[in-house]
């Protein structure tokens, strides 16, 4: 993409990156008071049954992703225009979350600056390898590998993995900051949940909030793994690599059904966001219907980012994400056609 288009796109994006205080106040109102309610809900129902709350637990998931959300914005300095507000709040929803702003602040705005970048992976997103690294790793290293990319792993245990522990420790190049913020969460989350304990009992806690902070865990990996990780995404080296084709091509445009897109908080509209992290939530579809350009953005819906699944490595030559079982039968084809070779070198 030449300079002209590109500072033309950012153009046509900029006057979208304002944000509304009337707005935001009202997104936290339609959030976490439905949060909140839904969970005292849940509560009450366990008197009744469980398989009346559970469904309950799932719709509060959902604005708890939605909560997420307004933290992810705060991180960019979008949601308000005060970067007081967007800390107060970011951290105080990080508490929901479990996850630590200021940490989460670094890491993501490490992904945006290097998201589809093949030489600066590592920090901020999930662990890939290139069809040549994954042939020429260890065993060990492939085993480690597969462990990593399996479904069940990646969205049965990686909530856990990560919400519930890695996020519990700062990063070794965390700065002063981030580390105090980091130990104000977990002591605000430890004092909050023993509240809760203390209120309801143990069991009660655990049988509402377990699996709602599981559930939305678990959406929030969904929708950062979908969103990046489509068969004709973008990655390139260093050298060709460039801002707006990985922010563009590198990310989908994930079209939801419209209440999966709003307790999502429009996170769907992924390239726009990429593309410009200052357009607050509220603004991403606007700035998606009236940029021409981002509407030729790689669409995926429900049905077809199922097939995201299938994809673990990255194919260099091919410009495409592949199955193992894709790389092994090209590999096998490639040792097949070493053997003419070696016989026409013998005769």
């Amino acid at each position: 993409m030449s300079v002209p288009k590109i500072k033309q796109l950012k153009k046509e994006v900029a006057p979208f990156e304002q944000s509304n205080m009337k707005k935001s106040i009202m997104q936290m109102v339609n959030t976490l008071g439905p949060l909140f309610a839904l969970w005292y809900i849940g509560y009450l129902s366990l008197s009744v049954s469980y398989w009346l709350t559970f469904p309950i637990l799932v719709v509060a998931s959902g604005f708890l992703v939605r909560s997420f959300i307004i933290m992810h914005d705060c991180t960019h300095s979008s949601f308000f225009k005060s970067k007081r507000a967007n800390d107060i709040v970011g951290t105080l929803i990080g508490v929901l979350t479990l996850v630590p702003y200021q940490q989460w602040k670094q890491t993501h705005s490490i992904h945006h600056a290097t998201s589809s970048n093949l030489d600066k992976r590592g920090v901020g997103d999930m662990w890939i390898l290139t069809v040549k690294e994954y042939d020429e790793a260890s065993v060990w290293k492939k085993i480690g590998y597969r462990f990593y990319r399996n479904p069940f792993v990646m969205f049965g245990l990686g909530p856990i993995g990560v919400f519930l522990i890695e996020y519990r420790f700062n990063r070794r190049a965390a700065r002063r900051p981030e580390r105090i913020n980091t130990y104000i969460t977990n002591i605000l989350i430890v004092a909050l949940y023993a509240s809760l304990c203390w209120a309801i009992g143990w069991q009660a806690f655990l049988l509402i909030q377990g699996p709602i902070a599981f559930m939305s865990a678990l959406f929030g990996i969904w929708l950062f793994y979908v969103q990046h990780q489509f068969e004709d995404s973008y990655f390139e080296n260093e050298e060709e690599w460039n801002y707006v084709q990985a922010a563009v091509e590198g990310s989908s445009y994930y079209k939801l059904p419209k209440l999966l897109q709003w307790l999502s908080g429009n996170i769907g509209f992924h390239h726009v966001h990429h593309l410009s992290p200052r357009v607050p939530n509220y603004n991403l579809e606007e700035a998606h219907n009236s940029t021409p350009p981002l509407q030729k953005a790689t669409t995926i819906t429900l049905r077809t980012s199922i097939k995201s699944l299938r994809f673990k490595l990255w194919d260099e030559h091919g410009k495409r994400f592949v199955t193992f079982k894709d790389v092994k039968a090209s590999l096998q084809r490639a040792e097949g056609e070493k053997v003419p070779d070696l016989l026409r070198k013998v005769n």
